[in-house]
């Protein structure tokens, strides 16, 4: 047996922890080494997608005339959340949110002017009172959860005795823009306690019509002049005229970011925003107006001719005013007739950096003193893609500015009126068949899974009847959702033709932006309202979630 007191055992056992102790601490550091690193150069991908390849293989595969492909809802600035829009600095926020707080204060400011003064239930309802809209008030916040009101018109008479119209602003709480819309309604009013005044009914969407907005004539056009054929439209909030430099000099003084037409026209509108917000976040890097094209070329696949449709207007689909807040652009119009006045008015000509590539990084670009740096897409397909230049190392300085594009208000309108006309309370599925419907290889279950008998035994499983129920479906023939009629109140895009009809509010307002032509209701319109109505719905039975198992991108990529 060995002798505790051997000297040699204590530095043996010593040393052994010593040395494992270092060897543990070493690693430890080493790891932190290892995650510091990554945490400093590590660049998280775009949230669109995670490659260049998967960014191409999307833009190139077929889509259908409603969705996606991919079957999700297609999302704008004001469908998401962003950190860089300042409630504060919205133009809603001098125009506080009316809750019931709100309205409780201004009913005990009525009650304390009134004091002593009696009431009587005998006299007929006067549309004047202040108490009228209180009521009104108080009545709203409880029957329309899903709105938030910001604003009230004075109620004035309806067509008879106990009936009042009133005007009211709202915002919907799923979006997130601070765009206004505006609903009329008609309320029959009662007695209630005490002679309180009471709503004994409330009429439909747009039923106030003694309350309805008074129609403004627009001036609006492309050119920013007076337009061929005058109209009246109802929405004075929309404001697209395209913005003047006003002079050479200024002009002189600006500086600019000019994209030439490259190989993303005509193709699909994801492509299209994808590579416009490439480059408007450019120009937001290197600091300089972004000079835009107003004219899009619209891909075939959401024109019933089936072909490729250019001179579309920008404003058809996006919101130019809400653009213009939100970043600096020019239309290329302006831009060129303003170039050319300076260049004949001047011996020295504005200098002009010509770039060829999509292979000279904006970073490159950031000390460029010239008044126009003017990206050249003249190569062949893929690199003549304006989406090029912010990827690779461009990738980690250029964002993307989603929160600068919105979706058309004149399109939104629609929305409101399709979503007010169900009084908010709907529930929606979406039945995507088309191409994917015949495709069995890639989707084998999903014809059969998306047949009426199918669609309606599993709707009945998640919706209580007799609901307002909105269908949301690329397919084409009207009668295919008939058996859920014998349940549900079913709704259809098609059903509400006449708010793009030749006598609605919307066609005469898109007229005027295409100088007295008429304009097409066409398949990406369809898109954004038929997707936001349904983004509004209460319940939503999804195919790919609730009708069939199949997986979205086809077999194996669940």
């Amino acid at each position: 047996m060995k002798d505790s007191s051997d000297p040699t055992s204590e530095p043996v056992a010593q040393n052994l922890i010593k040395l494992i102790s270092n060897v543990c601490f070493s690693a430890f550091v080493f790891a932190v080494l290892i995650i510091t690193v990554v945490a400093v150069t590590y660049k998280p991908p775009d949230p669109w997608l995670e490659s260049a390849p998967a960014l191409a293989q999307l833009f190139t595969r077929t889509q259908n005339a409603t969705f996606r492909d991919d079957g999700s809802i297609l999302k704008t600035g004001e469908d998401v959340g962003f950190s860089v829009i300042s409630p504060a600095s919205s133009p809603a926020s001098s125009q506080a949110v009316i809750t019931e707080a709100v309205v409780e204060k201004a009913e005990e400011r009525i009650e304390n002017s009134t004091e002593g003064v009696e009431t009587s239930c005998d006299v007929l309802v006067n549309c004047s009172d202040p108490r009228v809209l209180i009521a009104i008030e108080r009545f709203n916040l409880r029957a329309f959860r899903s709105i938030a009101f910001v604003g009230y018109r004075s109620p004035v008479n309806g067509s008879k005795p106990g009936e009042c119209d009133v005007g009211w602003k709202f915002r919907n709480k799923k979006e997130n823009s601070w765009r206004k819309y505006w609903d009329f309604r008609r309320y029959e009013i009662g007695f209630g306690e005490k002679c309180s005044y009471k709503i004994l009914h409330l009429g439909g969407w747009h039923s106030g019509v003694n309350a309805r907005l008074p129609k403004m004539k627009s001036n609006i056009t492309r050119s920013g002049k007076k337009p061929k054929v005058v109209t009246q439209v109802r929405d004075d909030e929309i404001n697209d005229t395209i913005p003047i430099l006003g002079s050479a000099t200024k002009f002189r003084k600006g500086r600019y970011l000019y994209y030439s037409r490259g190989g993303d026209q005509c193709k699909g509108m994801n492509q299209y925003m994808w590579s416009f917000l490439c480059g408007l976040g450019e120009a937001m890097y290197l600091n300089r107006t972004f000079v835009m094209d107003l004219n899009v070329c619209l891909a075939a696949q959401y024109n019933p001719s089936n072909k490729d449709e250019d001179g579309k207007d920008f404003r058809y689909y996006f919101d130019f005013e809400h653009l213009k807040e939100s970043a600096s652009v020019v239309e290329e119009g302006e831009f060129w007739a303003d170039w050319r006045k300076w260049d004949q008015s001047h011996k020295k000509k504005v200098p002009v950096r010509k770039v060829a590539t999509h292979k000279v990084t904006p970073m490159r670009l950031m000390k460029d003193k010239s008044t126009i740096i003017w990206r050249q897409f003249n190569s062949a397909e893929p690199d003549n893609y304006w989406y090029r230049v912010c990827e690779g190392p461009a990738a980690n300085v250029i964002s993307r500015p989603w929160h600068a594009l919105w979706k058309s208000k004149r399109l939104m309108n629609i929305v409101s009126e399709i979503s007010g006309q169900m009084d908010w309370d709907f529930d929606a599925v979406h039945v995507v068949r088309g191409a994917k419907a015949v495709n069995k290889e890639l989707w084998p279950h999903l014809d059969y899974d998306t047949s009426p008998d199918a669609i309606f035994a599993k709707v009945q499983a998640m919706v209580k009847p007799w609901r307002n129920l909105y269908v949301a479906s690329n397919e084409p023939f009207y009668n295919y959702f008939d058996k859920l009629r014998s349940q549900y109140k079913v709704h259809l895009l098609d059903d509400y033709k006449e708010l793009w009809g030749n006598t609605s509010e919307w066609y005469n307002e898109t007229k005027v932006l295409a100088n007295g032509k008429a304009v097409e209701f066409d398949g990406y319109m369809r898109v954004a309202v038929d997707t936001e109505v349904l983004y509004r719905a209460k319940t939503k039975v999804e195919t790919f979630h609730d009708l069939t198992k199949d997986c979205k991108d086809g077999i194996n990529t669940c």
